[in-house]
């Protein structure tokens, strides 16, 4: 391989995350290796991988709507609260209407996109800080969840529509749970948009300098707001797939802490927070590798309540091996000791 490929590997967003994905799956190689156990059962496949495939999704599915509103330079953690209307919504629909799936569906991630639509008026309009604008939803989207819910767990059971709602989460695409499939279609379709067209441009182009793209000509302000719903619209199919795993719209735990694992993703994934250039592929790998670490502690018995200390650690050793400043200091103090003996 030439010096020049194995520079732009070395510079390439995607190596450090790839690199604490593979250290994880080889600490799996050697001290569980039933983590690589595949089985058919019914022409479905089981096992660990599978399971990092499956619940992985949803982190998948929000870390590539937060990756976009991250590279505007902004931020949205409201995607949890946002989770939890789109669940209460179908949940509210299917129960209290004989409304069918195709109808609930559109109204669940119509509501979603509405709740995205305010955080990129509040934000690219009215002038509010990314943070304080989605924090407000974020505390009141679950209010409004409860109020939609009449503050109950409405349970998804009625044989009319549950075989339908229960295989949007349970059901299965060429072996695979469904929730892969819809995690790989948004991917791609998201990657087009961005990369074959102006799209990805402009989103970066308003990161990097939103002024100057002003007077180049971008509508920086509809480019926010497009990518708050885009958002709001990920959110809402994660909401979707929540409820549709449990069968019921839980609004008190429905994507409780989700909004910080979809940001730790796209800053593990190599997109910095302070907006301008971004990596999809690395959003998805940084929340594949959130959960295969999630899955392997589970698997070596790690209560719930202290995973996420040893999820935080990965996550500042891959963010410091991100920093070209620290890798630097690094590998400079190492060379200074190997010049000294």
């Amino acid at each position: 391989m030439s010096r020049e490929r194995i520079a732009k590997w070395k510079s390439s967003p995607l190596l450090w995350p790839l690199v604490g994905l593979a250290a994880v799956l080889l600490f799996n190689a050697f001290f569980t290796p039933s983590f690589y156990q595949l089985e058919i059962r019914e022409g479905h496949l089981y096992g660990s991988l599978v399971d990092v495939l499956n619940r992985g999704s949803i982190g998948v599915i929000l870390a590539l709507g937060m990756t976009l509103v991250i590279a505007t330079g902004g931020v949205d953690l409201s995607v949890g609260s946002v989770m939890a209307i789109s669940g209460a919504v179908a949940a509210l629909l299917l129960t209290e209407t004989s409304w069918g799936l195709p109808l609930v569906v559109p109204c669940a991630l119509g509501a979603a996109m509405i709740a995205g639509l305010a955080n990129g008026i509040l934000v690219a309009k009215v002038g509010i800080q990314p943070i304080i604008a989605t924090l407000i939803l974020m505390v009141s989207g679950r209010g409004i969840a409860r109020y939609i819910t009449g503050e109950k767990v409405i349970a998804l059971v009625n044989d009319d529509f549950s075989e339908s709602f229960d295989f949007i989460a349970g059901g299965h695409f060429l072996g695979l749970p469904f929730p892969v499939t819809i995690a790989v279609v948004l991917t791609i379709l998201t990657l087009l948009a961005v990369r074959t067209t102006v799209l990805g441009l402009f989103i970066e182009s308003v990161g990097a300098n939103e002024k100057a793209s002003h007077i180049a000509g971008i509508n920086a302000r509809g480019i926010k707001v497009l990518v708050y719903v885009f958002c709001g619209f990920c959110a809402g199919v994660a909401g979707l797939i929540d409820a549709s795993n449990i069968n019921a719209a839980d609004t008190a735990n429905a994507g409780i802490f989700t909004e910080l694992d979809a940001i730790f993703a796209v800053v593990v994934g190599g997109t910095a927070l302070t907006g301008g250039r971004f990596t999809l592929l690395g959003s998805v790998i940084g929340a594949l590798l959130l959960q295969t670490l999630l899955t392997t502690m589970y698997t070596f018995g790690v209560s719930s309540d202290t995973a996420p200390i040893p999820k935080a650690l990965v996550i500042i050793g891959v963010c410091l091996l991100q920093s070209e400043a620290f890798r630097e200091k690094v590998f400079r103090a190492s060379e200074n000791r190997g010049g000294e003996r």
